[in-house]
């Protein structure tokens, strides 16, 4: 598609995510902006400017908490959205439906991108008193099911999420999965440090993502090799980073703290081997997180929880091993195997850096956003 002959605007917008963030901008944005549309980014935080084809648009973040953020800051989104005036809204949360809503009542074809289950998310959601929680998750569902019936297209993260929307015909499951030139470079240059073995967690560093069970596993390591846990990532709560220091494991983790997502190649070439634990909560056992492929597109072998949708992916490519997140001892036992089989840590990650290859890359998902833009635009230039 030539952008001067068919300079189509494409808008999207977030109240919650960074300018920056990877499937928003460093994936969706910038792939539509490659085929060719005009596209601009509404985000809250962030200066004016045009990166990579696309024109973010900054605009003021509201004072106080969520409550603000979901009426003031949303209504300077819409305000900035009218400016914009284009021909088709992507929305990234769910506390903009009234904004989508507003926009295609307008007239604008309007897309809404579920990054997450928020029904079974709010299952699990500490700040909401536990007796609210069914009825918010089902409230949650009505509005998205009656919502999704007005909007133009709707593009979910998983394929789990994509079957709360099985009435609407123009749904499609767009997945987070690595960008294979941001890896392509590494695959030869590991790092064969021969002292130590490093495994390493790239991510959210929270009690539910099982942080401390990993830590805690470490204390049942007694090996002759030299070993560490490299950690990379924000604790949230912060208060849960003191929690985290205190126990006896974290004398044998290495703390990175947060690192940019362009930074991420280069720690996992210093790695050994993979890990990911989260514990088995309602929006995490059908999840795919990011990190997992990241892992497999490195080639590093995979410790991961022994969810059955995961175990499909790592056990069923050959290219790691799921444990209980809950028992300390089979995470340790496991980290155990993986620090006395180098050759097998070696056929894992290569199996796992191939699977990446052939289907769990970006390449492959962008092909169904630009086929719903086709599909959704088709009968109107």
């Amino acid at each position: 598609m030539n952008f001067t002959e068919n300079p189509i605007h494409v808008c999207h917008i977030t109240s919650v995510h960074p300018a920056d963030d990877i499937r928003i901008f460093i994936k969706e944005c910038r792939t539509l902006a490659k085929a060719g549309y005009n596209v601009s980014l509404i985000a809250p935080g962030t200066k004016c400017e045009k990166k990579e084809g696309v024109r973010t648009v900054g605009i003021s973040r509201s004072k106080g908490g969520r409550f603000f953020r979901m009426t003031v800051t949303a209504r300077r989104i819409f305000q900035a959205a009218l400016k914009e005036n284009a021909h088709v809204y992507h929305f990234h949360d769910p506390e903009l439906i009234p904004v989508g809503l507003l926009l295609r009542i307008l007239g604008k074809k309007v897309i809404y991108d579920v990054h997450e289950d928020y029904c079974k998310q709010t299952l699990s959601k500490s700040y909401i008193p536990e007796i609210l929680r069914k009825s918010i998750a089902f409230l949650i569902k009505i509005i998205e099911y009656l919502s999704s019936k007005i909007f133009d297209g709707i593009v979910t993260a998983t394929d789990d999420i994509l079957k709360n929307f099985s009435h609407y015909k123009r749904a499609v499951s767009i997945k987070n999965f690595p960008i294979l030139s941001d890896f392509s470079i590494f695959r030869e240059n590991r790092d064969k440090n021969k002292e130590m073995f490093n495994l390493i967690y790239v991510g959210g560093l929270t009690e539910i993502r099982g942080i401390s069970q990993i830590i805690k596993a470490l204390e049942f390591i007694d090996s002759n090799r030299k070993f560490k846990l490299i950690l990379c990532g924000r604790f949230y709560p912060t208060d849960y980073e003191k929690e985290v220091r205190g126990l006896k494991g974290f004398e044998k983790v290495e703390y990175l703290g947060w690192k940019d997502p362009h930074d991420i190649p280069e720690l996992l070439i210093r790695a050994d081997v993979g890990i990911i634990c989260f514990l088995p909560e309602p929006n995490y056992i059908k999840a795919m997180p990011i990190k997992l492929f990241e892992y497999m597109a490195t080639s590093l072998p995979v410790i991961a929880s022994n969810f059955p949708l995961w175990k499909e992916i790592v056990e069923g490519n050959k290219c790691g091993i799921c444990v209980d997140p809950l028992d300390l001892e089979d995470i340790a036992d496991t980290i155990k195997y993986f620090l006395k089989h180098p050759e097998e840590r070696k056929k894992m990650g290569n199996n796992g850096r191939c699977a990446v290859l052939q289907k769990y890359n970006w390449e492959k998902e962008s092909e169904k956003l630009t086929n719903l833009y086709i599909e959704l635009l088709k009968n109107d230039h």
